[in-house]
């Protein structure tokens, strides 16, 4: 290379090098390759026109980790989590953290517990159920009883991922409708649900629509008096997505977990409140006899035999890893001041919400740190939460609007969740928007917008 042209290169803007004016290939495979860093900055920039994760008020997911965990990350992404036999340590690992859960939900004898790590809570939940199914069908098999029409019960409010789990499994949901009497699942009128073919009821600890949790207690309860009455032992799944890794810290005293005899199986996401990036799950059985042995698989892999029950196959080991740190670098103290002051903020929040005169409260974020609003009555008001999204979106923040389900379709709330990184400071930030743009509608008098805004598990 010349000395001209090396001063030509050093002078000329990145966006300005030959061939930067030619639209990138989307369709369709590229004829010929392109520089790394080009190829680099045109997704960059891509993603660069989504949401700011930090402010994204309708996700559950981790959007925040301490530079030391995003090392460990970077150190280990390479790392298979299937192949046991090449990464025997990182399978110790995953060992280690379904073992705390067990010891953190009160397992009998956590030694005698077996779990697994997940893609998520939604593959943790598949194999909940499918544990719950498959025992069903081992016991109705050996008395000679038909298994053809199985059905597991839940509330109206479940998280999508169980009815794709009795879709996808043949399976009935039935669910349990809420109303503004029965905010949640709480095993009123359960018997009207319960036959001999029911394979369990999901207790949600915290429902993706408002973080309410579904009182385990009072379900197992309305069970007890089921079982005296006609005779069925029904188990319970607990769908702790959420909520397991809130009441172990801010709600000890709650009776939620496996000191309740009835759960046989709980899971959690561990890239939820367990402080983890996207995706890691867990799902923990109380015993190992609670898990069939026709779900696992012996398989031989990389030159070694190893069992698996997960319904994926080959994933990231790294997230594993992020776990164990959390666990190693919170422990029991940590985990607590990071979930009080994170339910502190949302707590702060949703009084500060609840004083707006335009608002009323569904829930003020005593379970988790998420709660959700409704519009007061005003038959004057021309605008909806949909509008007020909408707007709020202009400046950044993603906070859903939508309906409630079956039963309160006409209840439109709108939902928050806090999670550790947003801080007392962006809360304030966020309130003055809400109120800025609550008096833009007020003011104009805004015309109802139809739209309606999605949320995430």
């Amino acid at each position: 290379m010349t000395e001209n042209q090396n001063d030509s290169f050093a002078i000329n803007p990145l966006f300005a090098r030959p061939g930067e004016a030619k639209n990138a290939p989307k369709y369709v495979l590229g004829e010929q390759e392109m520089l790394a860093e080009t190829a680099y900055h045109i997704v960059h920039d891509e993603a660069m026109l989504d949401g700011n994760p930090r402010i994204n008020l309708a996700t559950f997911v981790s959007t925040w980790m301490d530079e030391r965990a995003e090392r460990l990350y970077s150190d280990s992404f390479d790392k298979n989590a299937i192949d046991k036999d090449e990464y025997p340590h990182t399978a110790k690992i995953e060992n280690y953290c379904w073992r705390v859960l067990a010891d953190l939900w009160h397992a009998p004898n956590p030694a005698n517990a077996i779990g697994t790590s997940t893609t998520g809570s939604s593959e943790a939940c598949m194999l909940g159920g499918l544990a719950l199914k498959r025992r069903w069908q081992e016991r109705r098999s050996a008395a000679g009883l038909d298994t053809s029409k199985p059905n597991l019960i839940m509330s109206s409010a479940v998280q999508v991922c169980w009815e794709k789990f009795c879709n996808y499994f043949d399976v009935e949901p039935r669910f349990v409708p809420i109303s503004k009497e029965h905010k949640v699942f709480d095993g009123y009128d359960l018997d009207k649900y319960v036959d001999e073919n029911t394979i369990g009821v999901v207790a949600i600890m915290g429902v993706t629509y408002t973080g309410m949790y579904e009182p385990v207690q009072e379900i197992s309860n309305a069970l007890d008096r089921i079982q005296s009455q006609r005779g069925l032992d029904i188990k319970i799944h607990v769908d702790g997505a959420s909520g397991a890794m809130i009441a172990p810290f801010v709600q000890p005293e709650l009776v939620w977990d496996f000191r309740i005899p009835r759960v046989v199986s709980i899971n959690t996401s561990g890239h939820k409140y367990g402080l983890i990036y996207p995706g890691i799950g867990w799902v923990v059985w109380r015993e190992a006899s609670l898990l069939p042995e026709s779900l696992i698989f012996k398989v031989s892999y990389l030159g070694g035999e190893m069992p698996t029950f997960a319904i994926n196959f080959s994933r990231p080991g790294a997230q594993i890893l992020l776990q164990y740190w959390a666990f190693l670098r919170y422990g029991r103290k940590g985990y607590t001041a990071v979930q009080t002051e994170t339910i502190n903020v949302a707590r702060y929040l949703a009084r500060e919400i609840a004083k707006l005169p335009d608002f009323t409260l569904w829930n003020d974020a005593s379970d988790i740190p998420v709660f959700a609003w409704l519009l007061s009555e005003n038959p004057e008001r021309r605008w909806t939460l949909y509008d007020l999204s909408d707007r709020l979106r202009m400046s950044g923040w993603l906070v859903p609007a939508y309906p409630m389900p079956v039963d309160l379709t006409d209840v439109i709330v709108q939902r928050v969740v806090i999670k550790n990184g947003f801080s007392m400071d962006l809360a304030d930030d966020l309130l003055e928007d809400i109120k800025k743009q609550v008096d833009y509608l007020n003011t104009h008098n805004h015309v109802t917008n139809s739209s309606t805004v999605g949320f995430h598990h």
